[in-house]
This record gives structure tokens, sequence and C-alpha cells, in this order.
């Protein structure tokens, strides 16, 4: 689910495609878009505080046999939250799983993970090393 809550609703799209369609579902809740509270500690285990407030969209859908999908992610995108809890309910059932797994999931994570990498290493090209500075004296 955190790959498919990430995932913009172009880049789902694109990788359904390529895979079979999706089983007909009926919207049980939204799409819809509210507000979310994000809580901190201070330290990691100090006091909590409240942070700020996320805007988030939710949607909850049923296949016909029964099986519910939900999705929550950050942001305003209904569409990318509706295919979301489409794709969980899908990836429920058996026989849909490993070409879903295979054509839709793994695409999703290696692009994520290589957008990962070279946000890191674009970070760690602007550290500073301050143990060469005080050498340096």
């Amino acid at each position: 689910m955190s790959i498919l809550a990430r995932a913009s609703a172009e880049d789902m799209e694109s990788k359904l495609s390529g895979a079979p369609p999706l089983p007909a579902h009926r919207i049980i809740r939204g799409p819809e878009i509210g507000l979310s509270m994000l809580r901190g500690r201070a330290g990691g285990d100090g006091a909590a505080f409240n942070l700020g407030e996320a805007t988030v969209t939710r949607c909850s859908v049923s296949l016909p046999d029964g099986t519910l999908g939900h999705c929550w992610r950050l942001g305003r995108d209904k569409r990318a939250a509706e295919l979301a809890a489409s794709l969980d309910a899908a990836l429920q059932q058996d026989a849909l799983r490993p070409t879903l797994i295979e054509t839709v999931i793994e695409p999703l994570r290696q692009a994520q993970a290589e957008a990962a990498s070279l946000t890191a290493r674009r970070a760690a090209a602007t550290e500073v090393r301050f143990s060469t500075l005080a050498a340096m004296r």
C-alpha cells in the first residue's frame, strides 16, 4: 500500500495499461479530501505536540465478491486514491495478485527507489565535513 499511496494516478494508469483490466468496483466511501493532524515529538521520545495539518485523500471500494480495498494518501488526488483502493482490492484476489505485482507494483517500487536514491545522492553532494575544516587550522 505504501507504494500505491506514493504513486501518481498517471504512473498507476501507465503501469495498468500492460496488465489485465481491474475488476469492476463500487465506491463505498469517497474519494474525499480532508485534513489530518501531524504529531511530533521533541527528540523522538519527548512530549508529543501538534506539528501541523496535512491534506489527505481517502477512498474505499468494494468488488462484486465483497472484497474491500482502501487507500489513504497525502494530497488531493482523488483519481489516484480511487485507483490505489481498487488495486488494493484486486491484489487480494489470488488470480490477479501475481500479474499485478509484476506489472504494476514492482515497476512502481523500482521507480520510487531510484527517485529516493537520486535524492539521497544529491543531498550527499552538499554535505559539509566539519572535521576537515578543523584540521586546516
